[in-house]
């Protein structure tokens, strides 16, 4: 299982709409392997959707997080503002290596 982050950017700094993670999961399908979704609307330096899905590698994941969340943005209005600036699963090295020092 992959934990992917998709950040999004909006011009208008609108919040992001609390229902945000139900309107991306209706948009996987089963094929996806889609497990949960999870909104961070206060991440910094913007909103941020966790997406926990089960693929065969770390790529597949990635990529099928951007095409769900890029379907929700296309099929909801409320997120139609939005624009995803990156999907990708977030590296803890820099978190570990921190708490060495």
């Amino acid at each position: 299982m992959y934990l992917v982050h998709v950040r999004l950017g909006e011009p208008g700094h609108a919040p992001l709409p609390d229902d945000a993670a139900a309107l991306v999961r209706s948009c996987a399908r089963p094929a996806d392997g889609l497990e949960f979704v999870v909104a961070h609307p206060a991440a910094m330096p913007d909103p941020v959707l966790g997406l926990f899905l089960i693929a065969d590698s770390l790529a597949d994941a990635e990529a099928r997080a951007f095409r769900i969340c890029r379907l929700a943005l296309e099929r909801y209005a409320p997120l139609s503002t939005w624009a995803l600036v990156e999907a990708q699963v977030p590296l803890l090295t820099p978190f570990f290596e921190q708490l060495l020092d």
